[in-house]
């Protein structure tokens, strides 16, 4: 029997989120919050002085703004590019190899970063890191939850959530440290320690098996047989096994091997719909508010606030580390509760944050109203990971079928990080010529957009197959049916249950028939 670094089973799956899931998410959090907590660093200011908004006023403060939201950004608009990569490299190089390039070009970004002398360096630094980070965060996401079980793949997939609070507050904490130290070395080890986590992923996912729906999707059965044999600590010929391999053959044969034109279409498998879910779901997490808070904390405390840079770096510090204390209450219920569910929680609870700070930090000279402010921000950072963090790129994954999984997944990456972009870019001028009411624009986009969105538009997936949640769409004929559907559709797993697949067939069968007289005929999986 075939073995990962002589693991098989639970172990196994253990160690993929240990040594592959942690790393890359932990370095999504780290990138997204640390060049923020470098702005007002002295060395920094004097090595870029086009981005200094601490000691500046009026129209220079306006214009330096502008730079500095573009710097910070940067990285953020790499990352997109590199999530639309994975269109065209997702499929054709694999989970594996597509994670080991996305680390690889992160770590040339991360040394063109940390060895700037000039703002033109950094800006090229920033958007190589995203090219790099862009592609691993669309890849790993797909490899963890075509590896996982149904009834698992919740909890499993949205401990990535968890990764990322942890490196949001890794970063900060490290910020805070090397703040009290002279020289460039402040910003410049923070920045080189990026590369870290990316040449962990490096060393350890080349002995990681690859997505066992990915060797099907090319035809390499026995490979696939042997993954998930390695994965549930079965024989590769066992009945489990045959199950498993003849369930996601179904699951091809239905929504066939696609095309990435595909996606903006219809058709019977609704691919069109399902894309546009993932990538709302993932522009619904950036338009929360989180990154106008994740990527300029210390300036939001120090800037308008009115407390110290040391007091600033470390409440900064202290909300990651609170967000990363609550990030595990969405692992421990996102396959008890569902997604929907949370998802809706967390929108309200947010919406409620974005209001109290819009009024408390309109009086900067009230120490109560600052307090209040303050509390709040935490708050939110309880409200976000419960239901946005990792569900998000769980959620992106379950809605998109296995023969386009990997171009709408990169759609949906790509989506988060080019509004995260978006954000990053208007945040300083926001806070600059709006000040209190930029927090009003996030409450009306959490109570009017997505709370609406998520309650009318978004199926339940929790504790269905991937090929189970295909069915949803298979019978649904509107934007409005799935949530119905999804609702009345009876649980099964299809590999316990022979008559299902038949069904999915004989469904296939008459969609495609109707499309397509002259192709009648189907060919169906042997249940």
């Amino acid at each position: 029997m075939v073995r990962y670094y002589g693991l098989r089973g639970k172990t196994l799956n253990t160690f993929m989120l240990v040594g592959v899931i942690g790393p890359a998410y932990i370095l999504f959090g780290y990138n997204n919050a640390c060049a923020g907590g470098l702005l007002g660093l002295p060395a920094w200011i004097q090595t870029f002085p086009q981005i200094d908004t601490l000691n500046t006023t009026g129209a220079q403060q306006e214009s330096n703004s502008r730079v500095q939201g573009t710097v910070v950004a940067m990285y953020t608009l790499g990352c997109f590019f590199g999530a639309l990569s994975c269109i065209f490299l997702g499929d054709r190089l694999g989970r594996i190899r597509t994670m080991m390039l996305g680390a690889f070009v992160h770590i040339i970004g991360a040394t063109l970063q940390a060895s700037s002398f000039s703002l033109p360096q950094l800006i090229i630094g920033r958007l190589v890191s995203g090219l790099g980070l862009g592609a691993l965060s669309a890849t790993a996401p797909n490899w963890q939850s075509e590896c996982s079980k149904a009834e698992h793949r919740g909890s499993t997939v949205l401990l990535e959530g968890l990764y990322i609070s942890s490196g949001l507050a890794i970063v900060s904490w490290i910020n805070f440290g090397m703040s009290h130290t002279s020289g460039s070395v402040a910003w410049r080890f923070p920045l080189a320690l990026a590369a870290l986590w990316s040449i962990i992923v490096l060393l350890v996912v080349p002995g990681l098996p690859e997505s066992p729906r990915w060797l099907i999707k090319k035809g390499r059965i026995d490979e696939a047989r042997e993954v998930l044999a390695a994965l549930d600590d079965l024989a590769p010929d066992s009945e489990e096994v045959t199950d498993s391999v003849k369930e996601i053959e179904s699951s091809l044969l239905v929504t066939g091997q696609g095309r990435f034109r595909d996606i903006f279409q219809n058709g019977p498998e609704r691919l069109f719909h399902r894309a546009c879910l993932a990538a709302a779901g993932q522009l619904f997490q950036q338009m929360s508010g989180i990154n106008a808070i994740a990527f300029y904390i210390a300036t939001i405390f120090e800037q308008y606030l009115g407390l110290t840079a040391v007091d600033a770096r470390i409440l900064g510090a202290a909300v990651f580390t609170w967000q990363t204390a609550c990030s595990p209450l969405g692992v421990l219920t996102v396959d008890k509760f569902g997604r929907r569910k949370l998802m809706i929680f967390s929108t309200i609870g947010m919406g409620c944050c974005m209001t109290i700070l819009a009024g408390t930090v309109s009086f900067p000279q009230n120490h109560a109203a600052i307090a209040v402010a303050g509390i709040f921000i935490f708050m939110f950072s309880f409200f976000f990971p419960t239901g946005f963090l990792g569900l998000t790129f769980l959620y992106a994954t379950e809605v998109a079928p296995l023969s386009v999984r990997v171009p709408i997944t990169s759609i949906s990456t790509g989506t988060a990080w080019l509004f995260n972009f978006v954000v990053a870019e208007v945040t300083p001028i926001g806070f600059t010529d709006i000040r209190a009411r930029y927090y009003i624009v996030f409450a009306c986009m959490n109570f009017f957009l997505i709370l609406p969105s998520v309650y009318f538009l978004f199926p339940e997936t929790n504790g269905r197959t991937l090929e189970e949640v295909d069915e949803i769409f298979l019978q649904s004929n509107s934007i409005f049916d799935s949530v119905k559907v999804a609702n009345n559709l009876p649980r099964q797993h299809l590999s316990k249950h022979g008559v299902a697949i038949k069904a999915l067939n004989e469904k296939a069968g008459a969609d495609l028939a109707s499309a397509n007289p002259e192709k009648a005929e189907v060919q169906t999986v042997d249940a």
